[in-house]
């Protein structure tokens, strides 16, 4: 069911570009909303509860969505458990302390099949819906964990078939857009510019293997990375660790 953020949208929402901006509750996609609203979008933000390992993350999609003023939030329920094959949605143990110049070298078990098209069809239904044009992703080619479906030459590929299998781009009545804000920048960078929007990162988790109470295991590539960009711009990581 569509979750809104408040009973009114803002208002700088009001007569501005509509967008869908996929949001797992990261550091990117997080970043990636504050752009899409910093640019003028009347943000819709949507989340996935697919089957992942625990459910922190859309506890801080929602805070996030909130924080950076989305005009709804809706979290679609799908099942990737039914598939598995990744240790993101099967019994598959997390690996750890890979080392970071190795993380973008080949596909790595935390990898969720199609999970990107999945998403991504789900944000063009919602966008043909809504009227919009435009879809935002966070999804990132330089410091990143080499998932498939994070490339430039995917994207590409997505934005030109989302626009012949829509009847709004068969009729010319929309020409679809996907936006990548973060594709070529590093995780300082995205850190760096998520800081300049007022991204509050102490909301967002990133972990894939948190413990109970939801604190980061500091150990996995996604927490690898962060720890490496706020080590880059020169500030401590304001999620919670475990010790």
């Amino acid at each position: 069911m569509p979750i809104p953020i408040s009973p009114t949208a803002p208002p700088d929402a009001v007569d501005t570009r509509r967008a869908v901006v996929l949001l797992s509750g990261g550091l990117d996609s997080s970043t990636t909303l504050a752009i899409a609203r910093h640019e003028g979008f009347a943000a819709y933000a949507l989340s996935f509860r697919y089957g992942q390992r625990h459910q922190f993350e859309l506890e801080a999609a929602a805070k996030i969505a909130h924080q950076l003023g989305a005009i709804r939030h809706v979290i679609a329920d799908i099942d990737l458990r039914q598939f598995g094959g990744s240790a993101l949605t099967d019994d598959i143990e997390v690996p750890k302390d890979r080392p970071v110049e190795d993380l973008a070298g080949g596909i790595p078990i935390t990898y969720v099949p199609a999970r990107n098209t999945i998403f991504l069809s789900f944000a063009l239904a919602w966008a043909e819906v809504l009227e919009a044009a435009d879809i935002f992703i966070g999804v990132n080619a330089i410091d990143y964990s080499g998932y498939p479906d994070c490339r430039p030459e995917y994207i590409e590929a997505f934005q030109r078939m989302a626009n012949l299998a829509t009847r709004a781009g068969v009729e010319g009545r929309t020409r679809l857009q996907i936006h990548t804000p973060l594709i070529n920048l590093t995780k300082a960078q995205i850190i760096a510019r998520g800081l300049e929007l007022g991204v509050d990162f102490s909301l967002t988790h990133s972990c894939y293997d948190p413990d109970a109470r939801g604190r980061a295991c500091g150990h996995c590539d996604a927490c690898q990375l962060r720890l490496k960009g706020f080590a880059a711009v020169g500030i401590p990581d304001p999620a919670p660790y475990q010790p």
